[in-house]
């Protein structure tokens, strides 16, 4: 699930099962400190791309991973239901798979999801940030 808190200051997040000491969350600013080299980190939970609205832009995991050495991001931009994303997910990875572009991988997804559950609520959520 990804969390954007501002009261406690924790800024964006996302929840991992805790361990131990480990609060099981994942924050921006500790991405921030990782080097990761991945051509896609896809963060397929609810409202993993709202962050901090800046001037530069919206400030969260999105641009945390890209900072880090991601290359590209797929990120949700609100609550997403389970069963849709599931599919939409599945479609996504086929669709690479036959062909490199991500951009157009996630928009035949969306489009073949969408013919599936054609509210918006259940397909659209998703946008890609970063190479494609």
């Amino acid at each position: 699930h990804g969390l954007l808190d501002d009261i406690r200051g924790i800024g964006s997040a996302i929840a991992l099962t805790p361990s131990g000491k480990d609060d099981g969350l994942l924050t921006a600013e500790e991405i921030l400190d990782m080097k990761i080299n991945a051509q896609l980190v896809v963060l397929s939970a609810c409202d993993t791309g709202r962050g901090k609205i800046t001037g530069d832009g919206v400030v969260g995991l999105s641009r945390s991973l890209v900072s880090a050495g991601v290359s590209s991001v797929i990120v949700s931009i609100w609550s997403v239901p389970d069963a849709p994303t599931a599919d939409l997910m599945t479609e996504f990875y086929q669709n690479w798979q036959k062909q490199p572009d991500m951009a157009q991988a996630l928009r035949q997804a969306m489009l073949t999801t969408k013919a599936k559950h054609p509210h918006p609520i259940d397909w659209a959520a998703f946008t890609l940030i970063g190479e494609s």
